[in-house]
């Protein structure tokens, strides 16, 4: 019983992990990628409307996307947009066009979800198992070396999500 708990908390970790990778795949590394951002939904005259219809966006700098609206007076929405994002950019708007830098705040944030969400899984476990002892399904010592195991396995989850976040952070500054 407790190894079936610990097996399918691994599998729910992993499904963290693989969806982590999926998320930092779609970050281009040796480039800015427009992609990041062209979708982006942004308040004009009312009406959502995607950036890539208010705005060019071009890759100047390896690391920095510039946004250059064809409408000057939509820069501020465009702007309010960006960072209420969830991709946390930062833009530098000098009003005419719109500069963001460093990947590695996107990167950073989606490596603390997955750390989230890793923890979630271990306390969903952690009181299952409080709950099979609770029940006398398994003793106390039982509880205790499967709450151990599985504070083991969450760290070496933990120490996972950390060595991707060291190698994508690697790939981003490399030019």
């Amino acid at each position: 019983m407790i190894k079936e708990l610990i097996h399918d908390t691994e599998k729910r970790m992993r499904s963290s992990i693989q969806s982590l990778e999926d998320d930092l795949a779609a970050v281009r590394t040796g480039r800015a990628n427009p992609g990041l951002i062209e979708k982006l939904s942004v308040e004009y005259y009312g009406s959502p409307v995607p950036l890539m219809q208010l705005a060019s966006i071009s890759v100047p700098e390896p690391r920095q996307l510039l946004v250059r609206p064809f409408d000057s007076s939509s820069i501020k929405n465009i702007e309010k947009a960006i960072q209420s994002s969830e991709l946390g950019l930062t833009p530098i708007n000098d009003g005419k066009v719109i500069r963001r830098r460093d990947l590695i705040k996107f990167v950073n944030n989606r490596l603390e979800e997955a750390r989230v969400a890793v923890r979630n899984i271990r306390r969903d476990a952690i009181k299952d198992l409080r709950d099979f002892q609770e029940e006398k399904m398994i003793s106390e010592d039982d509880q205790k070396r499967g709450e151990e195991d599985i504070q083991k396995l969450t760290d070496r989850i933990g120490e996972e999500i950390n060595e991707i976040g060291k190698n994508k952070e690697h790939e981003i500054m490399e030019i």
